[in-house]
């Protein structure tokens, strides 16, 4: 089984992980929301169901699930089912791009920041959501993600990794943000976030387009 198709059977259930999981998604969204523009015209790519997409403002969406699609737009997101190293956008189209959880289940993670690029807008910000794989939570996750049937497809990649990429495409103006320092089932209350990385299991990245 593909990591699309465990999406496609299983949407139900990843949805409902964020409802039994709440401090971890609201400490999620949380740093989300510092790096995320209040305005503009935004792009999630690899929405899943549009959990953050919604409370984020962000009205489009790129989806690979069928099932997680139609969960999306029942959020009120319009979503259309692709591919982030190919979206079906014009040059130059959004103010903002959001792939949260995203990087670690593509194919070519590369063509895909190249494709985030391609449709932002001059001095556009492309956000980033992901697992650090070198934070100790990340770590751990690597080493238990075949026991997951979510993330057993996983390739988790290190913070340091994305921003290698995001420098060699010429993004600037870069700011991490990291929460997540405990593991889900000890959290209890909102985690905070930091700037930096290597210490949350969750890194968010903002960076600039650069003409």
């Amino acid at each position: 089984m593909k990591s699309r198709d465990v999406f496609e059977r299983y949407a139900q259930e990843y949805d409902r992980w964020f409802d039994e999981n709440v401090d971890v998604y609201q400490s999620e969204l949380m740093a989300l929301r510092a790096l995320v523009p209040g305005e503009g015209l935004g792009l999630e790519v690899g929405m899943g169901t549009g959990r953050f997409a919604a409370p984020l403002g962000i009205r489009m969406g790129v989806e690979p699930a069928a099932a997680m699609a139609e969960m999306a737009r029942k959020r009120g997101i319009d979503v259309l089912e692709g591919r982030a190293e190919a979206l079906p956008f014009r040059d130059g189209t959004f103010d903002f791009v959001l792939m949260m959880t995203t990087i670690c289940f593509l194919n070519d993670p590369l063509q895909a920041l190249e494709e985030a690029r391609r449709v932002l807008r001059p001095a556009g910000r492309l956000i980033i959501g992901m697992i650090d794989r070198d934070s100790p939570l990340g770590r751990s996750y690597e080493e238990r993600k075949t026991a997951s049937k979510f993330y057993r497809y996983a390739n988790f990649r290190s913070a340091e990794e994305v921003l290698s990429w995001l420098r060699s495409l010429n993004f600037g103006h870069i700011v991490t943000l990291q929460t997540i320092f405990e593991g889900p089932d000890e959290i209890g209350a909102l985690e905070p976030f930091e700037e930096g990385h290597g210490r949350g299991a969750i890194v968010a990245i903002s960076a600039r387009k650069i003409s």
